[in-house]
């Protein structure tokens, strides 16, 4: 069988310009590069009312437990301006040792180099249990008809996943410095302050609803939240927009809004984050004579995978193949991961995140080629011994 080129193969993902929701070929290209490994694949569409309808992939080889999963995507976000790249984003060319375009780093590379390393491992025999890639078009967008979608037809088939290997570039500098072992959660709340539109001139018989909110945003955005937990760094809240939408000079508006996001760790959950604010809300609206509403959404749940077996057999595989101990760590934003952990054990582990989402985005191929050696090492060592 002809070896798979970890390199040549995410190049030709990066060629396909699936930003989310289209696919553009994408997971076909991941399909065509396993089925000749022996793997059984589903390609799984998916659409709901409202939503785009999303290309998402399961493969599989073997039947029997343990089922070690590894979870990635194939969607990127829009490369902006193409004007403002060196190349073409969607070119794959390699300069100077350096693979550019939209998902080098996130995440086609960490695509290709499980593949690739996959091949490596099965050609010394399968191994007693199974491989398999879960991979959807839909994580940068509203991940709505994505790996959810996918857990939950695993779910109705009886299929089960043990552990999972999420291949987002969560490391620092180089491929697998970094094991994020947990996410923060992410919540949005919104605020709306109603008062009494009046005119400037008589301030006494309106209620500005602008310094009330302004006190509240500045009283929410001075107090912590908390110091941290064992495996989290502090909690944050930050304001990303104030608004009034008043053309008037000489009119105090009826109501001012604003809204905030918050990364918050394992010390909380949303509905005690929303009963602390309005606690906070509730002296101001009623010293003020306002009316002070807010409504929340949120984006995923704080989690983390206590270091364990399974973090302790990666640790070593990564240190084995690369000399370095990684690090474990729970920084950054959301991922898939956070649908995962309801299932199984989960971890990530992938090329360095610096330039994801911007304009060139890219990877040096040696880094590629590192992380391929990285996951062969995780698939030896798990199969070798799985962890309980």
């Amino acid at each position: 069988m002809e070896k798979l080129d970890a390199i040549a193969l995410a190049q030709a993902l990066i060629r396909c310009p699936s930003v989310t929701p289209e696919d553009a070929g994408a997971i076909g290209i991941v399909a065509q590069a396993l089925e000749p490994l022996g793997f059984t694949c589903h390609r799984l569409r998916f659409e709901s009312p409202g939503t785009a309808p999303i290309e998402n992939l399961y493969a599989r080889i073997g039947n029997e437990p343990p089922n070690f999963c590894f979870a990635g995507h194939t969607d990127v976000v829009p490369p902006g301006d193409a004007r403002l790249w060196r190349c073409d984003p969607f070119a794959a060319e390699i300069r100077d040792g350096t693979l550019y375009g939209r998902g080098a780093a996130d995440m086609k590379s960490a695509i290709a180099a499980f593949v690739a390393a996959a091949q490596r491992v099965l050609e010394s025999g399968c191994p007693r249990g199974s491989i398999s890639l879960l991979i959807t078009g839909d994580e940068e967008g509203p991940n709505v008809n994505g790996t959810k979608r996918v857990l939950e037809w695993l779910g109705e088939r009886g299929e089960r996943l043990d552990h999972c290997l999420v291949g987002e570039p969560t490391s620092a500098a180089r491929a697998g410095d970094t094991i994020k072992i947990g996410r923060r959660g992410s919540m949005r709340i919104e605020f709306a302050v109603r008062g009494v539109q009046g005119h400037t001139a008589y301030p006494h018989r309106a209620i500005n609803p602008i310094p009330i909110l302004a006190s509240l945003v500045n009283r929410l955005a001075a107090e912590p939240l908390d110091s941290g937990t064992p495996h989290f760094e502090p909690s944050t809240l930050v304001f990303t927009t104030f608004d009034v939408g008043n053309p008037a000079g000489n009119v105090s508006p009826a109501e001012a809004r604003a809204a905030c996001n918050i990364r918050f760790n394992d010390a909380h959950t949303p509905e005690a984050i929303v009963a602390r604010i309005e606690a906070m809300a509730r002296p101001l609206a009623e010293e003020s004579g306002s009316t002070i509403s807010m409504s929340s959404s949120i984006g995923g749940m704080a989690f983390v995978t206590p270091p364990g077996p399974f973090t302790g057999l990666l640790s070593r595989a990564i240190e084995q193949a690369t000399g370095a101990k990684p690090e474990l760590s729970t920084t950054g934003g959301t991922s898939d991961a956070r649908f995962i952990k309801d299932h199984c054990p989960v971890a990530e582990v992938g090329l360095a995140g610096a330039t994801i989402h911007k304009v060139d985005e890219c990877v040096p191929v040696a880094e590629i080629a590192r992380l391929t050696d990285i996951y062969a090492a995780i698939l030896r060592a798990y199969f070798a011994s799985p962890p309980a």
